[in-house]
C-alpha cells in the first residue's frame, strides 16, 4: 500500500544530508495558498512517499523496507543500517536471495520457514544457510515446524506434506480428495451398509467377486507404503491442515459453499476492448454463507471424526433482538416503509453454526484449544480440546447482544497462544468494556487480567525469551499509540517511546533495538530507530516529504471533545480560522468505514481530506472531524454504539458537534455543510435527509444508501440479517428517508465500485425523481472504484464539493469568487 504526505519538518528532527541533497535537489517551491487542483495532485510526485512494510534483516544489521523517493510509478524495496547509513535501493537480483520477512521459528529461534514464490525454504539462523525444501510447479503454503521441530510441514494442492530436513525425505500426511467416494468401496452411511449387507446375503456371485476383491486389496497393502487413508471431500473444501505434535493426528476444517449464491455484476463501460464488461463481485447481505466444521483424522485408527459442538455453553440461544419480534413489538419507521418493517421475519435455527479456528498446541504438544466463533458473531468461545477423546471443555465464553470484535479479537481467532509453562492460554477479551489481556489455567479454570483500565491494548505480542509482554496501547490518550513492555505474570506498563503521535515499532531480532515507523498529526510518517529502553531518544532515518510540501505551514488541528447528549464523550479534530468570522461558515467531514479513528494525533490516512481542510480554513471555514458512535479506538460500548440504528448515536454526534460550533465557536446555524465518503456518506445522506435543519448542504461520496444491498460480512454483525431484522435495516437506510431532503445535496460515486456498487447511488436517484426533489446533482466516474485514483478525479470531485459549500455556506459575492478553485 503506498501512503502519500507531505509537512515541515521541525528542526531538531534533522535529515541524513547526503541522502536528502539526492533526493530534494531543487530549491523549494511555494505552495501556497492553497487550491483544489494543487493538493489533489498524483501524489507520488509532489508530496512524498512514507516508508512502509518495516522489516529487519535476521541477523539485526540492516532495515529494510518499501520507498519511493525517486517519485517512480511504484515503491522500491529500499534498505538502511541501524547506525543511519543512507537509504539505498536492493537490487531485484539481492531480492531474490533475501529470505521472505514473513515465516514460522522453532522453539528456540534458530531456525526459520518460510514460503517464497510458491516454494519452501528453511533458514538456519546461525549460519545463514538457506536449504531449499521445495522446487515444483504447484505452490506450497503454510510452512511450520512439525514433531516438535524434528521435521517441516506444508500445504499443497490441499494435502499435507512433511520434509525431513535429516534425510531429505518428503512424506504425503492426507489424501484429501474431490468429488464422492468412488462404488465398491466400504461404506460408512448407516442405509448403505445395510443395502450392502444385503446385496452379499442375497448373491452368491456378489460374495464371490467381493472376496477376491478383498483379497487382492489386501496383499497390495502387505507389499506397498503405508499410504494416508483417502478422504473424500465431496464438494467441500478442506483448510487449515495441522499434524499433532507427536504425529497421531491430523486435523482440519471443511468449508461446504452454499447451495445457491446469487453474486452482483459491476459493468464497467470505459474498457480496452471497446465492450461493456461485466465485473463479478459479492454476494448481498442475508446470502447464504459457508458451512464449517473441524474434521479430526487418527492415522494410528485409520479412521476420521467429525468435532461436535453441541454442548457449546450458549449455542442454543437465540439473539436477544429477537425478543422484540417475538413480542410484536414495533420500531418507528417511515411511513413509506411500512410494508418493509411489517414484513412476516422468518425464525431463527434452534442451534447456531460456528466456525472453528486451530488447534493451538501448547510448547510441550500436551495440550490443544480451539477457538470457536458463532457464525452470528456474537458468542466467541475458547475450549480445550482432546483429540483422543474427540471432547471438548469450555475455558472462556465472551458474548457480547451486539457483535463480537475489538483490538486482538477481530473477526477470527483473534490474538492468542500459550504461556511458556503449557498449562495456561492467553488471549484479549473486551469483557470488561475494552480490549485487554487475560491468562487462563486450563487446569484450574482460574482467569487473570494482565492489563486493565480505560483504554484498549491494540497489539500485544511475547518476547522471543518468553519473559516480557510488549504492548502497543493508547493508554496515555485515546488519540495516541505507544510501545509499551510488561512482565510475563502481569504488573506496570513501561512506557517506551513517548513522543506525542503514533509510534509503530518492530522489533529487532535480538529485541534491543526498536525501528519505528513515527507520525503525528501534521508530520507523516518517517523511519526512526531507537534502543529498546524507556527514555532512550529516537533517531529519524529517512526524509520522504518534498519542498514544496514543506513550504506551506500545515496545522495541527485540536482535539476536542463533544458531550453529546447521552452525556457520553465524543472526540473530534477541530481547524479553525486564525481570525475566525462571526456567524462564520463550517463544514463537518465524517470519515469512513465506520470502525475507524480519525480524531488522532497521528497523521491521517485521509490526508487529501486533510489538506482541504487546510484549504477550508483559509476560506474562512471552521471544520469539524468526529469520531462518532462506532469508532475505533474508545471500547466496546463506543464500538456497539450503532448496533441495529446506523445514522442513530453516530448522527446524532455530528448533530451535537454541529450545535457546539454554533454555541462555542461563533459559527452559524445557517451556514453548516457535512460531506464524507463510504460511511461518511452514509451518514451525510442521512443528515440530508432526517436533520435538514441543522445542515444546509451536503456532499455524499460513495455512499450506501440501502444497507441490505451492502456485503454480509461487514452489515451481518451490525444489523443482522434482513430477512431476521428488517427493522434495523428500515431504520438505517437512507432510501426510506429521502422525502427528508431540503438543503443542497452533491453525490459523487465511481461507476467501477466493486464495494459499494454504483447500483445504490442509481437506486437512490430514481427514488429522489419520483420524490419530485430538485435540489440534488449526481456527478460519476466511469473508471473509478470504491478508492479514487485517478488525479482527475480526484480533482473534479473536490472543486465540486468546493463549490458546494462556497454556493451554499457564503454569501452569493463570495461564492462566485471562491467557489472553483
Amino acid at each position: 500500500m503506498r501512503v502519500c504526505f507531505f509537512v515541515r519538518l521541525l528542526p531538531c528532527l534533522l535529515p541524513l544530508a547526503g541522502a536528502m541533497a539526492q533526493v530534494n535537489p531543487t530549491p523549494p517551491a511555494a505552495l501556497g495558498p492553497l487550491t483544489v487542483e494543487k493538493i489533489m495532485r498524483d501524489p507520488a510526485q509532489w508530496l512524498g512517499t512514507a516508508p512502509a512494510n518495516i522489516a529487519w534483516s535476521e541477523d539485526g544489521r540492516q532495515i529494510y523496507f518499501n520507498w519511493n523517493p525517486e517519485k517512480a510509478r511504484r515503491d522500491s524495496l529500499y534498505v538502511t543500517t541501524p547506525a543511519g547509513r543512507a537509504p539505498r535501493k536492493v537490487s531485484v537480483a539481492a531480492q531474490r536471495a533475501l529470505p521472505a520477512a514473513t515465516g514460522e521459528y522453532d522453539q528456540r529461534y534458530t531456525r526459520k520457514v518460510y514460503e517464497k514464490n510458491g516454494d519452501i525454504f528453511l533458514l538456519d539462523l546461525k549460519t545463514s544457510r538457506i536449504r531449499r525444501v521445495t522446487n515444483t510447479a504447484e505452490r506450497e503454503t503454510d510452512p511450520a515446524f512439525a514433531l516438535r521441530g524434528t521435521l517441516i510441514s506444508y500445504t499443497r494442492a490441499g494435502n499435507l506434506y512433511t520434509w525431513d530436513p535429516a534425510t531429505g525425505e518428503t512424506t504425503q500426511r492426507t489424501d484429501f480428495r474431490r468429488g464422492n467416494r468412488p462404488a465398491g468401496t466400504q461404506p460408512t452411511d448407516p442405509a448403505e451398509k445395510f443395502l450392502r449387507a444385503q446385496q452379499l446375503a442375497l448373491f452368491q456371485v456378489i460374495r464371490q467377486k467381493d472376496q477376491d476383491a478383498s483379497a487382492r486389496a489386501k496383499a497390495q497393502k502387505a507389499v506397498a507404503r503405508l499410504s494416508p487413508k483417502a478422504i473424500y471431500l465431496g464438494q467441500r473444501t478442506v483448510e487449515s491442515i495441522q499434524l499433532s505434535p507427536d504425529g497421531r493426528f491430523v486435523t482440519y476444517r471443511l468449508a461446504q459453499d452454499p447451495a445457491t449464491e446469487k453474486t452482483a455484476i459491476v459493468p464497467n463501460f470505459v474498457t480496452a476492448s471497446g465492450f461493456t464488461e461485466d465485473i463479478s463481485t459479492r454476494t448481498k447481505v442475508g446470502a447464504p454463507q459457508k458451512a464449517y466444521e473441524m474434521g479430526l483424522y487418527d492415522i494410528g485408527r485409520d479412521t476420521t471424526y467429525a468435532l461436535g459442538y453441541q454442548d457449546l455453553k450458549g449455542l442454543d440461544e437465540q439473539p436477544a433482538y429477537r425478543k422484540e419480534y417475538q413480542l410484536k413489538a414495533k420500531a418507528p419507521a417511515p411511513a413509506d416503509s411500512a410494508k418493509v418493517a411489517k414484513a412476516k421475519d422468518k425464525p431463527a435455527s434452534a442451534l447456531r453454526r460456528v466456525v472453528p479456528y486451530g488447534p493451538f498446541w501448547s510448547d510441550d504438544g500436551r495440550r490443544a484449544f480451539l477457538v470457536i466463533r458463532s457464525a452470528d458473531n456474537k458468542d466467541r468461545w475458547i475450549v480445550s480440546l482432546d483429540p483422543a477423546t474427540r471432547k471438548i471443555a469450555l475455558l472462556d465464553r465472551q458474548h457480547d447482544d451486539a457483535w463480537i470484535n475489538g483490538p486482538g479479537i477481530g473477526y477470527d481467532e483473534g490474538n492468542v497462544g500459550w504461556l511458556p509453562d503449557s498449562r495456561r492460554v492467553w488471549f484479549q477479551s473486551e469483557e470488561t468494556g475494552y480490549s485487554h489481556l487475560y491468562t487462563l489455567d486450563v487446569t484450574t479454570g482460574q482467569k487473570k487480567a494482565l492489563t486493565s483500565g480505560k483504554f484498549e491494548i491494540q497489539k500485544a505480542r511475547l518476547s522471543r525469551d518468553k519473559k516480557t509482554w510488549y504492548i502497543t496501547a493508547n493508554a496515555t490518550h485515546p488519540g495516541e499509540q505507544q510501545f509499551y513492555r510488561l512482565p510475563l505474570e502481569g504488573g506496570q506498563l513501561v512506557q517506551i517511546t513517548t513522543l506525542p503521535g503514533a509510534s509503530e515499532v518492530t522489533l529487532s531480532p535480538d529485541e534491543k533495538t526498536l525501528a519505528v515507523r513515527y507520525s503525528r498529526a501534521n508530520r507523516p510518517w518517517e523511519l526512526y530507530v531507537m534502543p529498546n529502553r524507556p527514555g532512550a531518544q529516537a533517531r529519524q532515518l529517512t526524509h520522504s516529504t518534498t519542498p514544496e510540501f514543506e513550504s506551506y505551514a500545515w496545522r495541527e488541528p485540536e482535539i476536542i471533545t463533544i458531550k453529546a447528549r447521552d452525556g457520553a464523550d465524543v472526540y473530534a479534530r477541530l481547524y479553525r480560522p486564525a481570525t475566525a468570522e462571526a456567524q462564520g461558515p463550517a463544514v463537518v467531514f465524517v470519515h469512513g468505514a465506520g470502525y475507524l479513528q480519525n480524531a488522532h494525533k497521528w497523521w491521517s490516512q485521509y490526508f487529501r481530506e486533510y489538506m482541504f481542510h487546510n484549504l477550508l480554513v483559509e476560506k474562512g471555514y471552521t471544520v469539524l472531524d468526529i469520531d462518532y458512535r462506532g469508532s475505533s479506538g474508545y471500547g466496546r460500548d463506543v464500538r456497539t454504539g450503532i448496533y441495529r440504528a446506523m445514522g442513530g448515536k453516530d448522527l446524532l454526534d455530528h448533530v451535537d458537534g454541529a450545535k457546539l460550533l454554533v454555541d462555542k465557536y461563533g459559527v452559524s446555524p445557517q451556514r453548516i455543510g457535512i460531506y464524507g465518503g463510504s460511511y461518511g456518506g452514509f451518514i451525510t445522506l442521512m443528515a440530508m435527509f432526517t436533520q435538514p435543519e441543522v445542515f444546509r448542504a451536503g456532499a455524499a461520496l460513495r455512499s450506501v444508501t440501502d444497507w441490505a444491498h451492502y456485503n454480509h460480512g461487514y452489515t451481518d454483525n451490525i444489523l443482522n440479517e434482513p430477512y431476521l431484522d428488517s427493522v434495523a435495516y428500515v431504520r438505517s437506510s437512507p432510501i426510506y428517508y429521502a422525502e427528508g431532503l431540503k438543503g443542497a445535496l452533491l453525490m459523487c460515486h465511481g461507476m467501477v465500485d466493486v464495494n459499494v456498487h454504483f447500483q445504490d447511488i442509481v437506486r437512490l436517484s430514481q427514488r429522489l425523481i419520483e420524490l419530485h426533489k430538485e435540489n440534488w446533482e449526481l456527478a460519476v466516474y466511469p473508471v473509478e472504484d470504491h478508492g479514487f485514483v485517478e488525479p482527475s478525479s480526484w480533482t473534479d470531485e473536490y472543486k465540486r464539493i468546493l463549490k458546494l459549500f462556497e454556493t451554499n455556506l457564503k454569501p452569493a459575492e463570495a461564492a462566485r469568487t471562491g467557489g472553483t478553485q
